[in-house]
């Protein structure tokens, strides 16, 4: 079987404070784009076992496709195995979610093949237990997550606007952004989620678009604020830092602007630039 794993970006990412057991509850409008991982699946084999084309990502057991799989055959009880071939297109370390995105497809690509064994309810609780975004990506939809990020309300408001994405080429460890945030320093329940479902394309989107990680990973990772600086200034109508980072996006009102922008914005080759869409 071969699919595909979708990279994500976030519209605002808000953190609400930090819980007792070290994760944070955040509010963020997640959204996947036409980037995506190539995955291809040989069943019926006696073991789990990865290849992926990226060297820094772990080919074994650690890797969260694994332990994906690993959950879905402890689940079911089937006494069976998956190589998994990960062609890796997806930056990593870049706040895009690849290494959950590919877990996720792997256990939505697994549940299919054995015929649905896993109810809907209990594949979101498996995914869960993966990683706190793995959730939304066995969607694919427009959702406000919540909590640690795996409360889900979807969101039909979002349109398929045109995304140029820029990734410094440098990776930003999650776990040290949130070391060096300051939560007193974020303006705390900012968002009413409710406003969020009457998004509409206007001027003032850039306006509503926020990450209150964003200043935190630009002083690990300056290129953020300068691919940002970027594509506004190559008619971007916002832009925005994904995640954790380091990736950034630019959001355009047509695939013209956003095809001239990558032609100005991809002269700095110590970049990686994407042009793709808001999949909706």
């Amino acid at each position: 079987m071969k699919i595909q794993a979708p990279a994500k970006i976030n519209l605002f990412l808000e953190v609400r404070g930090r819980r007792p057991d070290g994760y944070h509850n955040i509010a963020t409008l997640m959204c996947c784009i036409g980037l995506c991982d190539g995955i291809g699946l040989k069943f019926d084999q006696p073991e789990i076992s990865i290849r992926c084309s990226h060297p820094s990502v772990p080919a074994d057991m650690t890797n969260l496709a694994c332990r994906a799989a690993t959950r879905f055959f402890d689940h079911t009880g089937i006494r069976q195995g998956v190589h998994i071939d990960l062609e890796k297109n997806i930056p990593v370390g870049a706040g895009l979610g690849g290494g959950s995105s590919n877990a996720a497809a792997v256990l939505k690509a697994l549940n299919t093949f054995y015929g649905h064994p896993v109810a809907t309810d209990d594949l979101h609780a498996m995914a869960a237990s993966i990683g706190a975004d793995v959730p939304f990506f066995l969607y694919e939809k427009p959702a406000v997550a919540t909590g640690i990020g795996d409360v889900l309300t979807f969101c039909d408001c979002v349109k398929s606007w045109p995304v140029l994405l820029v990734y410094p080429q440098i990776a930003v460890s999650t776990a040290d952004v949130y070391k060096k945030l300051n939560l007193t320093l974020t303006k705390t329940e900012k968002i009413n989620t409710k406003n969020v479902f009457g998004l509409k394309w206007d001027k003032s989107l850039g306006n509503f678009l926020f990450n209150d990680l964003e200043s935190v990973a630009a002083e690990i990772c300056p290129d953020i604020l300068k691919a940002k600086t970027a594509l506004l200034r190559h008619w971007a109508s916002a832009a925005l830092m994904t995640g954790s980072g380091s990736s950034v996006f630019g959001l355009f009102e047509n695939m013209e602007k956003a095809r001239a922008a990558y032609n100005g914005v991809s002269r700095n080759r110590t970049w990686q630039v994407f042009l793709s869409r808001l999949t909706v």
